[in-house]
């Protein structure tokens, strides 16, 4: 586990931060920005979560996606090039992907089929569910680009592609069970 006595190290005044294996990269790598975009979404869903008062069974799956999303950035923070012999590294799996599927249809089976493409809107929750979506889809890209550089876990890649349909799907169900859903109406205001 970790303990944290001390907040700040001084050991980052160098511009410098250091990866669960010890390595240090530059606080501007495609690495960190990647890690600080998967935190970016869990501060967006604590955000949203304080919305969802209503919504008990939407806020324990975005409770144990909060959790998911700091085992994803050790997973990401621990590059396999850098792991020492003997040394277990917390890695996403399959089963986390799973869950979050199995969620989505949970969510999703009440809902009727879109018609059109859904404007962020209707419900506060929604609207904040929409933002965790689009900071989750900025994190993806990253994950992609980083994935193109050096070795990613796939089952993280695949679990933040899920993250984003999750939101969309939750923000539906929030709202109203998607009667609340703001639709776009194409050349609306010509």
């Amino acid at each position: 586990m970790v303990a944290l006595n001390r907040i700040y190290t001084r050991t980052g005044d160098d511009g410098t931060s250091g990866l669960v294996t010890g390595e240090r990269r530059p606080k501007s790598d495609l690495l960190f920005e990647c890690i600080g975009t998967v935190d970016e979404v869990n501060a967006a869903i604590g955000v949203v979560r304080t919305e969802l008062e209503a919504e008990p069974t939407v806020d324990a799956m975005l409770s144990r996606i909060q959790n998911d999303l700091f085992d994803l950035g050790a997973d990401l923070a621990t590059p396999e090039e850098s792991l020492k012999p003997g040394r277990p590294a917390l890695r996403v799996s399959d089963r986390e992907v799973e869950r979050l599927e199995g969620e989505i249809d949970e969510l999703n089976e009440v809902l009727e089929p879109l018609r059109s493409f859904v404007l962020p809107g209707g419900s506060r929750a929604a609207a904040a569910l929409h933002v965790a979506r689009t900071v989750a889809r900025r994190a993806e890209r990253l994950a992609v680009a980083l994935a193109a550089r050096e070795r990613v876990n796939p089952s993280a890649l695949r679990y933040i592609n899920r993250l984003s349909d999750f939101l969309f799907v939750a923000a539906r169900f929030v709202n109203d069970r998607g009667t609340g859903d703001v639709l776009w109406v194409p050349g609306k205001n010509r």
